[in-house]
């Protein structure tokens, strides 16, 4: 299959998909090779393909010259969350199948963001679409191009991607996850960061209504004081840490 991403950029899907485990910060994955900021920008430098530039963040993905396979990406979180009727319009089917990338040829693109998040309960997979309009029309292909990482496909274009089981892969900037099976504590928590950084909750907890902010202070509280599972309650933590500042310290 040839896939389409923006920028009329091709690639085709190879038996090779990337075997490195994703890493969640709760508003980006990454799946990549560097452990560092000095590593990244020396990744960036060796590869080509979709990179952010000075203000304009799209979706990065990294391409090697030598045989122009994929090598790393880098996914951006929507700020939008789509209401429950609207995500229950995302068909399950077709299940996704393994499967690497291989750039039709070595040129730098641009592929923008996703722009809405589609929840499942429990947030056991997120799915981030280019818009709403994608559940128009039924949905072509998933190709998992890392483990329960899989990008979304409808009429041979790219027009999203999904995480399954988030919570197993949460994790701080550049470290690797914590392979053990995460605390179901963890499981509520994630939900309820969730809710908060996306919209509509975070507008509540912008215009400091007091029972938005009091939703933030008991999640903040219950990740300062959860004694197990801790890289990921520090991943957590540290994605709702600027909220904290501003609207509860």
């Amino acid at each position: 299959m040839k896939l389409t991403f923006d920028d009329n950029w091709c690639a085709m899907v190879t038996d090779n998909p990337l075997n490195t485990a994703p890493g969640f910060t709760g508003n980006s994955v990454h799946v990549a090779p560097y452990t560092n900021a000095v590593e990244r920008e020396r990744f960036l430098v060796d590869t080509f393909g979709s990179q952010e530039l000075l203000w304009d963040i799209p979706d990065v993905l990294r391409f090697n010259p030598a045989g122009r396979q994929l090598a790393g990406l880098e996914f951006q979180l929507p700020e939008e969350s789509a209401s429950a009727e609207d995500a229950a319009r995302l068909p399950v089917a077709p299940t996704a199948r393994p499967g690497g990338l291989r750039a039709d040829e070595a040129r730098d693109f641009r592929h923008g963001s996703t722009t809405v998040l589609c929840r499942t309960p429990g947030d056991t997979v997120l799915t981030c679409l280019r818009d709403l309009d994608v559940l128009a029309d039924p949905i072509e292909a998933r190709v998992e191009i890392a483990p329960d990482l899989a990008l979304v496909i409808q009429h041979s274009n790219v027009v999203g991607w999904s995480l399954t089981n988030p919570v197993q892969y949460l994790t701080t900037a550049f470290a690797k996850p914590d392979p053990n099976p995460p605390a179901l504590a963890t499981h509520q928590l994630l939900t309820e960061c969730l809710d908060l950084i996306t919209q509509p909750v975070i507008f509540e907890v912008e215009d400091h209504e007091p029972a938005a902010v009091a939703r933030l202070r008991a999640v903040a509280d219950a990740l300062r004081n959860q004694r197990y599972d801790r890289h990921r309650a520090d991943a957590l933590l540290s994605l709702v840490a600027n909220m904290v500042e501003d609207y509860v310290d």
